[in-house]
């Protein structure tokens, strides 16, 4: 059976699975996508503090760090994607830690930049809008996997920023 005939069906990966591949266990974001419901919020959320341990890093850092974050993560997510022969399964978090690190781009840090940002994040990320969905449909393996979040952590990064720079937050 081709990956692409897996995609519509649901597929359980085990905990043996995911802690026996340090591949997938980065990609599955440490284990957080391990979870039957919301991988991919609870994949976000084990990203905030990836993201406060690295938000003291200046801008440049910060930048450099994210880019090899999401070149990894193309290769790290195509690679898990191999190995489980599905694809783009949901329990794959990485996407959502880059894209959550995309959000907070220069964003100030305080619990509010923090829960606005994920929230305009997972929004993106669920509600997909143009080009988003287009990209999530049209571009597969891991380069596909992350295409989607980038966009949406954009989206959220300049909707946050917006909120922080006009004293909505």
């Amino acid at each position: 059976m081709s990956m692409a005939q897996h995609k519509t069906k649901p597929v359980r990966i085990g905990p043996d699975i995911v802690f026996g591949s340090p591949i997938c266990f980065l990609a599955f974001g440490f284990g957080s996508g391990l979870t039957p419901i919301a991988p991919g919020t609870l994949g976000t959320l084990a990203a905030i503090p990836l993201y406060l341990a690295a938000s003291s890093l200046g801008l440049p850092a910060y930048l450099g760090l994210t880019m090899v974050l999401f070149l990894a993560g193309v290769w790290i997510c195509g690679r898990c994607e191999q190995l489980l022969g599905v694809e783009d399964h949901s329990g794959i978090v990485w996407d959502e830690i880059v894209g959550f690190f995309i959000t907070m781009i220069a964003a100030p840090v305080s619990l509010a930049t923090l829960v606005s940002g994920f929230v305009l994040f997972r929004l993106f990320d669920i509600l997909k809008p143009w080009p988003i969905g287009l990209l999530d449909r049209r571009i597969h393996g891991g380069l596909g996997i992350m295409l989607d979040d980038v966009l949406a952590g954009f989206y959220a990064c300049l909707g946050l920023l917006s909120l922080t720079r006009y004293g909505a937050i």
